[in-house]
């Protein structure tokens, strides 16, 4: 929807670009608005906006004078609806979350329950999956990073041809693997800056913590339960709690620990900048080699592979392009053509240069 910039909040996510005598957006489309983007809006006579109907918290943002715009994403309603759910439900594993911290048992039914509608067509979310990093919010991030997790282990363990039940069992543990948060002090979990070695060994407890708090019952199997103590091992023995290595450690256990870790990297945190998808898989392809099940790295990538050729990008300089062609040994750095222009970038020589997002996508059956 349309409205004016007077009657903007914090909270509301940029539907467009918004572009203000410049060739490259003052701020880019699905930007969490905070108050110093709305300054800047007014700063630039920014008159009006297109915004989402769903703010950052789930709830549906409410103007008389907003004019109805059909934006590409209004179009587009199985994304759309996908988004208001995802919201909607990291508004209710919030109640949750809370609850838990209060010394409430954990309600595996409820959890289930508020998972359930995200995994519908899971097979399709893979747009959805690589632009959830755009809803990334700060003050937010342990109930988003819950839910993302359930979501991209879902789709990881679709990728990889488990059946249904398996699919639904992976997503809760994914979604049930940082409730030992709860038992770490809040001030941990709020703080702006990097851990302390001594606050890092508290944090890493909640493994165990989330164990004790899941108890064993037909909604959720041992093989889940198991994964969600195991879901920050890594293959070279480098994890915690135990150290173990590739064989000790649980299938799904392996799929949680990607979908963690890729999540985390592209979310905003109180003490670090959300970073593009496509860094972050090349990061976890090269940096972090030997730690993350390959299969599981190639399952969550194939999603990106899909739907970037033909598709129109941003790159990490600005600057709009056409993906031309698709390396197999570079599949996050394409040949890219700048659009209005006659340039064509080869992404894996300028390796200053990443994609940022994809605008248009444009799937290859």
């Amino acid at each position: 929807m349309k409205v004016n910039t007077s009657n903007l909040r914090a909270g509301c996510i940029l539907a467009e670009d918004v572009f203000k005598l410049t060739s490259k957006p003052i701020i880019s489309a699905k930007t969490v608005l905070t108050a110093e983007h709305i300054n800047i809006l007014r700063a630039f006579l920014v008159q009006s906006v297109v915004i989402e109907n769903t703010q950052i918290d789930g709830s549906e943002y409410i103007d008389s004078l907003a004019e109805n715009v059909q934006t590409e994403k209004e179009k587009k309603k199985e994304e759309e609806l996908f988004f208001r759910k995802f919201l909607k439900s990291v508004q209710k594993f919030k109640k949750e979350f809370k609850s838990w911290q209060s010394g409430v048992s954990v309600n595996i039914a409820n959890v289930r329950s508020l998972l359930l509608p995200l995994l519908k067509d899971i097979q399709f979310a893979d747009k959805e999956i690589f632009s959830l990093y755009h809803l990334s919010n700060k003050e937010e991030y342990i109930y988003q990073h819950s839910i993302a997790v359930a979501v991209i282990s879902a789709y990881i363990a679709h990728k990889l041809n488990y059946d249904n039940g398996e699919i639904t069992q992976i997503a809760l543990a994914g979604c049930l693997s940082d409730v030992g948060m709860a038992r770490i002090s809040p001030r941990l979990l709020t703080k702006a800056e990097p851990l302390t070695e001594e606050e890092f060994q508290e944090v890493k407890e909640h493994t165990r913590f989330s164990l004790k708090m899941i108890p064993e019952q037909t909604l959720i199997k041992n093989d889940a339960r198991l994964s969600i103590l195991q879901h920050h091992e890594r293959l070279d023995g480098s994890g915690y709690p135990l150290g173990n290595r590739d064989i000790k450690i649980h299938p799904y256990a392996k799929i949680i620990a990607v979908a963690d870790t890729f999540h985390a990297m592209t979310s905003e945190r109180l003490y670090r900048q959300k970073q593009s998808p496509f860094k972050v898989l090349e990061q976890l392809y090269q940096d972090y080699f030997g730690k993350y099940e390959l299969k599981v790295l190639n399952a969550l990538s194939s999603g990106i592979i899909r739907y970037t050729i033909g598709s129109q990008v941003r790159l990490s300089n600005g600057d709009k392009g056409e993906v031309l062609f698709i390396q197999d040994k570079s599949p996050t750095r394409p040949l890219v053509k700048l659009l209005g222009k006659e340039d064509i970038i080869d992404l894996e020589k300028n390796r200053h240069l990443f994609i940022e997002e994809i605008l248009e996508y444009k799937s290859v059956l």
